[in-house]
């Protein structure tokens, strides 16, 4: 289990954990939660913000925001 800001590009997750303290509501309610599956699809310049798919939504978060979310990278079939 990692932060978020440390996947890579084109790997797959499952959301561990969330501190809901650090993280807009904005993002809990686009499914950023627990048990959803997470792929970083792209890194803007300086690896900040990171574009996200969470299930069927696509959003950009920052990297400081990523790191509040803990992650388990999916293995490959």
């Amino acid at each position: 289990m990692f932060p978020l800001d440390q996947l890579a590009i084109g790997q797959k997750a499952i959301i561990e954990s969330i501190e809901t303290d650090f993280l807009p509501l904005k993002l809990i309610e686009m499914g950023c939660l627990p048990g959803n599956e997470i792929s970083l699809l792209h890194l803007a310049p300086f690896r900040d913000p990171l574009y996200l798919k969470i299930d069927e939504a696509h959003l950009a978060i920052r990297k400081d925001v990523a790191r509040y979310i803990m992650v388990k990278p999916l293995m490959d079939d």
